[in-house]
């Protein structure tokens, strides 16, 4: 069975849309992520105007790019941003996508609000008849102090709804959590809906996210826990560089091509 292998549009924070699917399509992938992160890529945003919104649905289907995901990081630990969250509910419904994505807290923006594992499954049971009515799949991605798959899985449980997963990003369970990621990894895979590919490089605190395969993380590990466990979550691979940033638009280019090699290197079915 071929996997869905996706590039998060976030991998080309810095540059604009279209030249993030022109990479992506010239590299060989078949769909993407599209990023809707306030304050920090806003690729795609409920507040473009209706005649922008689908130029680029056009724009994605004339270069034969399916938008399965996008990523729309809200602190859904803060009421007043709940609404922000709906918004980009609807925007991935008008893109046709299949998952949305979010970090439990802020992404990059600063926290406005906290609240217990409780209080979050509860706002996200709020959030429930939206994802039913647009018939969508919300994963929570691990990030900041909800760093692991193991506790982002306790919370998911909490709110018990087929609408509601897991998505692990790799890179993230070593940078914030600084757990074993095959034994996290396997903790929570039977929850696990979606997941972002990430390699990790340099010391544990160190932001260095390189192509995939350009770090330290083991992939054929990753890839046969989650065949051990039938586990067919579509991948979004996202390249987050150093702190320095990519040198230049064909860094980023090179970087998605490389990754794209490396997966079939690997056996991929893609």
């Amino acid at each position: 069975m071929k996997k869905i292998i996706a590039i998060n549009s976030n991998t080309y924070h810095g540059f604009s849309l279209s030249e993030a699917v022109a990479g992506i399509k010239k590299a060989g992938f078949k769909y993407i992520e599209l990023t809707a992160t306030k304050g920090w890529t806003e690729h795609v945003f409920p507040t473009m105007s209706f005649r922008d919104l689908y130029r680029i649905k056009d724009q994605l289907e004339e270069a034969g790019l399916t938008p399965i995901s996008l990523s729309g990081h809200t602190n859904l630990m803060d009421d007043q941003r709940l609404n922000d969250f709906i918004a980009n509910i609807r925007l991935a419904a008008f893109f046709e996508s299949k998952y949305i994505i979010s970090s439990i807290g802020e992404a990059h923006l600063e926290d406005q609000a906290e609240a217990s594992d409780e209080q979050v499954a509860q706002n996200i049971k709020n959030l429930l008849p939206y994802l039913k009515g647009y018939d969508l799949i919300l994963g929570l991605e691990n990030h900041g102090r909800h760093a692991t798959g193991k506790h982002l899985k306790e919370i998911v449980e909490l709110i018990d709804s087929k609408r509601v997963v897991v998505n692990y990003d790799t890179a993230n369970a070593v940078f914030y959590g600084d757990v074993d990621l095959a034994n996290d990894l396997k903790t929570a895979v039977d929850k696990i809906g979606h997941i972002h590919l990430k390699d990790k490089a340099g010391a544990q605190a160190e932001w260095n996210f390189p192509a995939i395969g350009k770090g330290e993380l083991d992939f054929k590990e990753i890839f046969e826990i989650l065949a051990a466990n039938n586990n067919e979550a579509p991948l979004s691979i996202e390249i987050e560089f150093t702190e320095a940033g990519p040198a230049d638009l064909e860094a980023v280019n090179q970087a998605v091509q490389d990754s794209y090699n490396y997966l079939k290197e690997l056996g991929i079915d893609f």
